[in-house]
């Protein structure tokens, strides 16, 4: 097995076990509150962030009304919406920053992250942590919070596949809300 192939499976099995450590109560809440949530904001910071726009993307072409935080066009966030924010350490000042806000407001508040007992678990209603493995093994193949990243990601896709079966989207639905087709 080339260097590539065995550093892509400790990546992979790292991530399957972040993924499959989410509590089953947490992913249906996060579900419950994107099917319900008038508005859904997304944030993350960095490549956090990055993740986060990438799962608002599919929420939009799901048919919902998506806005990522920070963005120009972003309207307030109000009473009856969902937020969603993605940090790994859970510390990320502009992130618990957005948290406090959003509570404060009214809105829902989500929290995907890798660190329980954290500022950001503390304001969020409900948090979703991902228990991703730490070993020096992990770290000098994967560093600084990439398996938080890929497995958030892995987690943002199956919660949309989940979307999907619940809102009857299918792909070509989807399709024809992509960007690149207006």
């Amino acid at each position: 097995m080339s260097e590539l192939n065995t550093t892509l499976e400790q990546i992979l099995v790292s991530c399957r076990s972040a993924v499959g450590s989410v509590d089953a109560e947490c992913r249906d809440a996060l579900i419950e509150g994107i099917l319900k949530g008038r508005k859904v904001f997304v944030y993350g910071s960095g490549r956090s962030g990055l993740v986060g726009q990438l799962f608002a993307v599919r929420l939009v072409q799901l048919g919902l009304d998506v806005h990522f935080v920070g963005e120009m066009t972003t309207p307030i966030i109000g009473r009856d919406d969902l937020t969603v924010l993605i940090s790994y350490t859970g510390r990320t000042s502009s992130v618990v920053q957005t948290a406090q806000i959003a509570k404060r407001i009214g809105s829902r508040v989500i929290c995907v992250t890798g660190t329980s007992g954290s500022p950001l678990t503390n304001v969020s209603d409900v948090s979703i942590i991902l228990d991703v493995p730490k070993g020096d093994d992990v770290r000098n193949v994967a560093p600084l919070g990439t398996v938080f990243e890929d497995a958030t990601l892995l987690f943002f896709d199956c919660v949309v596949s989940e979307l999907m079966s619940r809102t009857g989207n299918t792909e070509e639905d989807m399709r024809n809300r992509h960007a690149i087709w207006v």
